[in-house]
């Protein structure tokens, strides 16, 4: 029978003693093992005395996250912008378009009475003329103090007649334009509704009260005459008015006063003067004022010494210093023609002349 410390097979062979002594103090007899007692924690116990075995997972947020809630916020607030500055903006709506009327263009040459007077020195044509206190250049051409009004403000209203100006500057004063070149920059200061009576009219020029490039822009024929002096005298007013809840008319009234001597003549060629009133009358409309452009409603231009029976549809054909103008009237009118326009003439007034 075996011992109290044996295993109930009895001692494993090959081992003193019945086994190795490394393992005795591990190795219990079926005595011990039916001894034991066996205990099993209740489930309450192993949560009270027991670490959990998993790690528990954080409790569920219900609802949305700060930072889901901050994106949808920020939703809100863009679409609730886009919805106001759709109602109301700061920027003008355009107005619908209008038909434009044409340019009504109006040309009177003035004949002189007599000898054309001249001189070598252009300075001194100017200082004994009524010209004399005249502003040279664009420095002549000054601008009214710019109100605003019931439909426009005051920068819009500056807008209109800083443009009138641009026009007048571009049409009168640029010695390209006046020596019978270029008349690109005129053309871009006009607007789109008028680019097709303004192409024709250099295309095919006609004395209709229509088409007459005299009508747009001043230039001399530049096979006649060229400028003496660079120094155009200018004076004039410009005013302002509104003529309804979308439109603002600029009127121009201005005297200009050239120096002219033949085409290819030397230096001591003797110059004389060249007098243009020039009355012009703008539509701007709030496209116009955004895109700096102008609408000619009328154009009126009295010019002399020109002869009566010289056409000055195209360009303008002075009589230069020693000469004198031509007997007989301005071109007929045919009062069958409607497509034309009363051909008209005037005298130059001995005291629109310098007196030299």
């Amino acid at each position: 029978m075996s011992g109290p410390g044996d295993p109930p097979e009895g001692t494993p062979e090959g081992a003193p003693g019945g086994g190795e002594d490394e393992y005795r103090s591990v190795v219990f007899d079926e005595s011990f093992v039916r001894a034991a007692r066996l205990q099993e924690f209740s489930a309450h116990e192993r949560l009270s005395d027991h670490a959990p075995a998993v790690r528990r997972r954080p409790p569920l947020h219900r609802g949305l996250s700060r930072q889901a809630l901050i994106l949808v916020l920020l939703i809100a607030v863009a679409f609730g912008t886009a919805i106001y500055m759709g109602v109301r903006h700061p920027y003008d709506t355009p107005s619908p378009a209008q038909p434009v009327e044409p340019l009504r263009m109006t040309v009177i040459p003035l004949s002189p009475q007599g000898v054309i007077p001249g001189a070598t020195d252009a300075e001194s044509l100017f200082a004994h003329s009524p010209a004399a206190q005249f502003g040279v250049g664009a420095e002549g051409i000054g601008l009214p103090a710019a109100r605003r009004t019931a439909h426009f403000s005051e920068s819009q209203v500056l807008s209109a007649l800083t443009t009138a100006k641009d026009y007048l500057v571009a049409s009168a004063l640029d010695p390209t334009v006046l020596a019978g070149g270029t008349v690109r920059d005129v053309r871009l200061l006009v607007a789109p509704q008028q680019l097709d009576q303004f192409d024709q009219s250099f295309e095919h020029p006609a004395a209709d009260g229509r088409h007459a490039p005299t009508g747009w822009l001043i230039r001399f024929d530049p096979a006649r005459a060229q400028l003496a002096d660079r120094k155009v005298r200018v004076q004039g007013t410009l005013q302002v008015t509104e003529t309804g809840a979308d439109a603002l008319e600029v009127s121009a009234d201005h005297t200009l006063v050239y120096a002219l001597k033949a085409t290819g003549s030397g230096a001591k060629a003797k110059a004389s003067l060249f007098t243009v009133r020039r009355e012009l009358t703008f539509r701007f409309d709030r496209d116009d004022l955004r895109l700096h452009q102008v609408e000619l409603v009328v154009s009126y231009v009295q010019a002399g010494p020109l002869g009566c029976a010289e056409d000055a549809t195209n360009h303008l054909r002075p009589l230069l210093a020693g000469q004198t103008a031509k007997t007989g009237g301005p071109a007929g009118t045919d009062p069958y023609a409607t497509d034309s326009a009363t051909a008209l003439c005037g005298t130059l007034a001995t005291g629109a002349e310098p007196k030299v």
